[in-house]
């Protein structure tokens, strides 16, 4: 406790004398962190309005790194070490480290949002805490405890506040790596593990920004198989999709959805994103068996739509069903609730109409006023630093 009081003293200091480009001090994370950010958050009170020198109107999805990232490591058998704040940089590799041997490594995505009166707010990072560690159980590698997870997370928010876009701008983009950073020759979990967040402010996903997406569906190649690692958030899950999307951008589509392995019949996901299909009354998404991330923002967007009273069904959805679908959209964290507007599959295109009033747009208000502190978070969801 001690240690800890005097790693965040060192912090505030820092902070009050408007170093932090000298930032070395090390935090040291536990459930009962919360006071000691508030103490980095009065100290930071000043300079709140200070703004990264960026054209804030025209964010796109790409790395702009913020000025710090976090950092943390761990033995095999061990815990993680206290974390350390230092200025975003390159890391050093072991040729033989796992992650880049044998893929053993996971990524999350979360982000901070300004509230008009410069107060930042975090959307549900525990979930993103608690998906990590289903991931690095699946993975053979340990894992941060939700607390130092969240707290590393508002940490980097905290130290990059500069960097998180005015209200209505963009948010600021929260990205925890967990790797196999220690060396190994066979095959086999890593002797050593590193935690890192680092972050970039970013505008809309896609480059039609909230105009609606044309999407297309993949038959040659699959995103995911039963008994594999589809449903946790492995980094050995994005690569392999790269040549489909090439393939889908080069023929102008926003990007591609892809289909069972098994009877290639039935919807699975977008590349980085769940979809969802509306018929009348009834929303449904394909069921996270396995071959499907849990997505935060999906399971999100199915309790907001029972609370406004619609049925949800999470089922195996046939390709065919897609022709009678009132509306489609796409829910992810950096994309966050995206309309459809066409589905081209063997050659047949099926447009939806986007309709002002339409239940996507009622979903994506409703998210992202929670998300912003426009609307009251009644369900806990919103970490204010």
């Amino acid at each position: 406790m001690i240690q800890r009081v005097s790693c965040l003293h060192n912090l505030v200091q820092s902070l009050r004398l408007g170093s932090l480009s000298q930032l070395g001090s090390y935090i040291c994370y536990s459930s009962q962190a919360a006071s000691s950010l508030q103490q980095v958050s009065k100290a930071c009170a000043d300079g709140e309005n200070e703004y990264a020198n960026l054209d804030w109107d025209n964010l796109g999805f790409g790395i702009m790194p913020a000025d710090y990232m976090y950092t943390t490591k761990c033995s095999k058998d061990g815990s993680f070490e206290q974390g350390r704040l230092s200025r975003y940089g390159n890391v050093e590799l072991s040729p033989s480290a796992g992650v880049l041997n044998y893929g053993q490594g996971l990524y999350e995505g979360t982000k901070a949002y300004r509230k008009e009166d410069g107060r930042l707010l975090l959307f549900r990072p525990d979930q993103n805490a608690i998906r990590m560690r289903m991931g690095a159980d699946r993975l053979c590698m340990p894992c941060p405890s939700i607390d130092q997870f969240v707290d590393a997370v508002k940490g980097v928010a905290l130290a990059n506040k500069r960097w998180v876009p005015p209200p209505g701008k963009g948010t600021l983009y929260i990205r925890p790596l967990l790797m196999g950073s220690g060396p190994v020759l066979g095959l086999a979990p890593a002797p050593e593990y590193t935690f890192l967040v680092y972050a970039s402010p970013v505008g809309n996903y896609f480059k039609e920004g909230l105009a609606p997406l044309s999407v297309y569906i993949e038959e040659e190649f699959h995103r995911a198989s039963r008994g594999g690692a589809g449903g946790v958030k492995s980094i050995t899950n994005y690569a392999p999709v790269l040549k489909a999307i090439a393939r889908a951008k080069s023929r102008g589509f926003s990007d591609v959805l892809y289909l069972d392995s098994v009877n290639k019949n039935y919807l699975e996901e977008v590349s980085s994103c769940n979809i969802f299909l509306v018929k009348g009354n009834v929303i449904s998404t394909p069921a996270a068996n396995g071959t499907i991330l849990q997505g935060v923002t999906r399971r999100s967007v199915i309790e907001i739509a029972r609370d406004h009273g619609y049925q949800v069904e999470e089922r195996a959805i046939a390709v065919d069903e897609l022709v009678d679908a009132d509306e489609v959209f796409c829910t992810g964290t950096a994309v966050g609730v995206a309309p459809v507007g066409s589905i081209t599959y063997q050659n047949r295109r099926v447009e939806y109409k986007i309709r002002a009033e339409s239940l996507t747009q009622e979903l994506y208000s409703t998210l992202e006023g929670i998300k912003t502190g426009l609307i009251e978070d009644k369900k806990g969801w919103i970490i204010e630093i």
